[in-house]
């Protein structure tokens, strides 16, 4: 019985527990559905792609979080490939089925009303392939790009563009919302790098075989051969197949896929990836990853068994962006939770429409900003969403070869071309367009080089040349013509270089020189209207004496220049002899003639002042004192100075002195040597201001620019005259202003040199110079060719080749040195050149004038303290420095030792040894025996006031 009872209570406890078990199981197992619309065209591989990849991802995300309360039911529906029909499928899901997000569309086009939909519901709008950068314009925050918009491979096509130096592109796309959308990009990007775009191309997306082959042979006849091409199967398909069936996959040409066609290259039949060998293409980089891997074969098997019929297709990105796309939704939708999935209906009046009545989703501004913040790591990559839209990492490069395609390198934001994105150093900031980071490309026809991007259009067999003709200065160009065969013969130095230049090039271009001239033989008009020749495209190149000037390059492109720039003045030579008399003066200007006089007088007062009290030869009556002043300073000059100098002070004076008047002389007599030299060069005019203000006639060669010049310097057109040979403007110049010819004549620097080397004794060139840029070859705006011909301009000038020309030209024709034709440009020597050795004698002489006159203040301080009146002091002062200094050592008597006192009076016994002695010339050389009286025993020098004891035989000595 107890048994029983126990077993009885252990069974209504495990039944408990069983119950209990189950309950919790059924609680934890209650999940929210959360419906989520999927809008794609059912038909088409990429919507069966993108159908099988968003079930997956679910299915994988809720295995891997099986906790999670929310589960997101799909609602699908067939957009039936219609812009239409994706509008009625998503305004069905929203009405009807209350979605909270739709995933979809599958294109651009179908994406618009769909924007604006979600906007108006509150309902986010996932698409994971629409990528047309003109739904950005739409602004709607509701809308979020799972996928990179198209114009975020514009960098990476524009690295390519710069690492092979195209400069011209022609743009092919589809004729639709996601063929337009990335071309004003792509231009804007193009045009910032100086390629021009040359034609773009819209082709139809229902266009027909031949519509697409009439299309590819006007494409064929331009001279680019650089395409970018911007479209997706099954057009691109047919594009590429006609292409190459009318010969446009062949060596010279260039094709650059967007990744568009790129990423479907996988799933394109073989046949049309032969017809495209040698393709380069942009895709995004998609890491591998064994996740990736794992998945791919999943899938496969997943595609076959839901399509057994169809043929065997390959995953692409677009398929990984619809798989990570709705793991995003979940973990949004998770984030939110499911608390109100409920619409808010509008008012709806009898006159209401079917998107009048659309509810406006609840839990849609929080499922939003939800989206905006989600980020992980999905099969397709790093996954987050900025500004509505995925970003990129990096683009890889491939070539189509063989049978697929091969990576060759990739493009990334940071570093530009890299070879391999896991050698990138993470730290280095070079952007780098180099094409020594890619990898070996075969390009169509198998070519050993890189196309150059432009050839020849096959319409035209040769470029013409339009070449000036001219009646003078046949040294630069020479057009004859032939009576007999009335064929034309061009010739000439710009002709000759021309050639040279399209020799080095490293592909042939034919061309013939078509004279711009007349029937008769005569111009058909000047430069300006040769030039914009060109611009209406009957000239293809311009070459001869053309120079590069501003208002031209807005109608042609130039080469580099092959001459010296430039447009100098031309003067005839004077020699003026009335003149010479007074070319001493000349080599100093007044300001250095006046100053250094000035010096001279002050240099002299300093050496006065500093040695009057102790130097004789600085003595005497006022007069003669003046005069030794100048007569001391200017005979520095020539070093010709016969007074001794006993001051330290004025010593040191005349040291700093005798190296600024070194100086001084020697560059006066240099540049006097110089101007006696060349004096038969100078001149007649050598400022422009002077031709101006003196009315002067001036001349300019027929049809140059030089004219506009004239009348930019401000010059009276009436004082006009033109020449048109070297010949007619020696006469012009021989004849002078005065006799109906010119003062002066303007002209570019190569003609002025030819010039000059034919009359050199007669004519010089005058400084400045003017700055222009020289001839140049002249070609129409954006033409390929200005770039190689520029390199073989620098090439050729830098040559032999270049040397030799000009000496064919120009080497016969000069009759003088090289030096008689130099242009002249002499200037007096200034202030300028000397004013810091006047500030170092300045400064000096004053510093010593400054300390000799405290030096005598200090020494006489105690005689002029006992004086009341300023005027007692300064007569007494001038008194005592007109008088000798007898303390001096230059007063003292020989053998005498010096006393070193300062008194003014000195008692000396003389012994009797003074009897052999004779006075000291700079003593009593200028004294006479009647300045001495005698007194007894003792004589008195009383002018002096020095009181000497001299023995009676001395005085005897006297007597006698």
């Amino acid at each position: 019985m107890r048994n029983d009872l126990a077993q009885q209570g252990f069974s209504l406890f495990f039944l408990s527990l069983w119950v209990l078990f189950i309950e919790m199981g059924m609680a934890q197992n209650t999940t929210i559905p959360v419906n989520v619309g999927v809008v794609l065209d059912f038909d088409t591989s990429f919507g069966k792609m993108g159908l099988s990849c968003i079930p997956m991802a679910l299915s994988d995300f809720y295995a891997s979080h099986g906790n999670y309360k929310t589960r997101l039911v799909l609602k699908t529906r067939d957009s039936r490939r219609d812009v239409v029909g994706a509008a009625a499928a998503a305004l069905d899901l929203i009405q009807n089925e209350e979605v909270q997000a739709i995933i979809g569309p599958g294109s651009s086009m179908q994406a618009n009303f769909l924007i604006v939909l979600g906007q108006k519901a509150q309902v986010p709008i996932i698409s994971f392939s629409a990528s047309s950068p003109s739904l950005s314009s739409l602004t709607s925050q509701y809308f979020i790009r799972a996928t990179l918009n198209d114009s975020a491979q514009v960098p990476a096509i524009i690295a390519i563009f710069q690492a092979f130096e195209w400069r011209e592109a022609v743009l092919i796309y589809v004729d639709n919302e996601y063929g337009d959308g990335i071309i004003p990009y792509m231009t804007d990007a193009l045009q910032g790098i100086d390629v021009r775009v040359t034609y773009r191309s819209v082709i139809s997306p229902s266009a027909t075989d031949d519509q697409i082959g009439e299309e590819l042979y006007k494409l064929m006849t331009m001279q680019t051969r650089v395409f970018i091409v911007h479209m997706v199967t099954p057009l691109g398909s047919r594009f590429f197949t006609k292409a190459d069936e009318i010969g446009m996959m062949e060596e010279g040409y260039v094709w650059i896929l967007t990744d568009g066609l790129t990423d479907l290259l996988s799933t394109l039949d073989p046949l049309v990836i032969d017809s495209m060998q040698g393709v380069l293409g942009i895709k995004p980089h998609v890491p591998r990853t064994k996740e990736l891997e794992n998945f791919r074969v999943r899938w496969k098997r997943k595609f076959q068994q839901d399509h057994p019929k169809d043929e065997t297709s390959e995953l692409n990105i677009f398929g990984l962006w619809a798989y990570d796309a709705a793991s995003a939704l979940a973990m949004a939708v998770e984030k939110v939770g499911a608390t109100n999935l409920s619409f808010q209906k509008t008012n709806i009046s009898s006159n209401s429409t079917d998107l009048d009545t659309i509810g406006v989703s609840q839990i849609g501004p929080k499922l939003l900003q939800s989206l905006l913040s989600t980020k992980f790591k999905g099969l397709s990559g790093d996954f987050q969403i900025f500004d509505g839209q995925l970003h990129p990492t990096a683009f890889q490069i491939v070539n189509v070869i063989g049978k697929g395609e091969r990576g060759i390198g990739f493009w990334t934001p940071k570093n530009g071309i890299i070879r391999r994105l896991k050698f990138t150093n993470a730290n280095s900031n070079t952007y780098s367009t180099s094409k020594d980071n890619l990898g070996a490309i075969v390009w169509p026809g198998e070519p050993t080089y890189f196309p150059k991007g432009w050839v020849l259009p096959v319409n035209e067999k040769k470029l013409k040349i339009g070449v000036p003709v001219k009646d003078g200065f046949s040294e630069f160009v020479k057009v004859t013509w032939d009576p007999n065969t009335n064929a034309t013969k061009v010739t000439g130095y710009c002709i000759d270089v021309f050639d040279a230049v399209m020799g080095s090039l490293p592909y042939a271009v034919p061309y013939e020189y078509i004279p711009f001239g007349t029937p008769d033989g005569k111009p058909a008009g000047n430069y300006n209207d040769l030039i914009y020749q060109v611009f209406l495209k009957k000239y293809d190149a311009v070459v001869g004496d053309t120079t590069i000037v501003a208002n031209r390059s807005n109608y042609v492109d130039f080469t580099l220049p092959y001459t010296e720039s430039g447009v100098s003045m031309i003067v005839p030579i004077k020699d003026n002899k009335s003149k010479r008399a007074w070319i001493f003066l000349k080599p100093l200007t007044w300001g250095l003639w006046v100053t250094s006089a000035c010096f001279f007088v002050f240099i002299g007062f300093v050496i006065w002042v500093l040695e009057h009290r102790i130097n004789e030869d600085f003595r005497g009556p006022p007069s003669h004192q003046a005069g030794t002043i100048f007569w001391f300073s200017f005979s520095t000059m020539v070093f010709a100075q016969k007074e001794r100098i006993v001051s330290n002070l004025a010593r040191f004076v005349m040291i700093i002195w005798f190296f600024v008047v070194l100086i001084l002389t020697q560059s006066y007599t240099a540049s006097l040597t110089s101007m006696l030299t060349v004096q038969q060069l100078q001149p007649t005019v050598t400022d422009i201001k002077e031709l101006r203000a003196k009315g002067e006639y001036v001349g300019y060669q027929q049809g140059s620019f030089v004219l506009g010049f004239l009348k930019r310097m401000n010059f009276d057109e009436s004082k006009f005259r033109i020449y048109n040979s070297s010949e007619k403007l020696a006469e012009l110049l021989s004849k002078g202003s005065a006799n109906g010819g010119i003062a002066a004549a303007f002209d570019e620097i190569p003609y002025m040199k030819l010039f000059i080397a034919q009359h050199c004794s007669k004519y010089t060139m005058v400084q400045p110079t003017y700055k222009y840029d020289g001839f140049g070859f002249a070609f129409p705006r954006g033409s390929p060719l200005v770039q190689d011909v520029s390199r073989a301009v620098l090439n050729v000038t830098e040559g032999d080749e270049m040397v030799k020309i000009e000496k064919e030209w120009f080497g016969k024709k000069t009759s003088c040195s090289d030096d008689n034709g130099s242009s002249i440009s002499s200037n007096n020597i200034s202030l300028d050149s000397f004013w810091g050795l006047f500030l170092i004698a300045g400064v000096t002489s004053s510093l010593a004038l400054i300390i000799g006159i405290a030096m005598f203040l200090h020494k006489h301080r105690v005689g002029v303290m006992g004086e009341d009146s300023v005027s007692t002091k300064i007569k007494t002062l001038a008194t005592r420095f007109d008088q000798k200094d007898l303390s001096s050592h230059t007063f003292r008597i020989p053998d005498q030792p010096y006393s070193g006192s300062t008194e003014p009076m000195a008692a000396v016994g003389a012994s009797p040894s003074v009897t052999n002695c004779s006075p000291r010339p700079s003593t009593f050389s200028n004294q006479t025996i009647k300045d001495i009286s005698l007194s007894g025993e003792q004589g008195t020098f009383s002018s002096e006031h020095v009181v000497v004891r001299a023995q009676p035989h001395l005085v005897g000595n006297h007597r006698q």
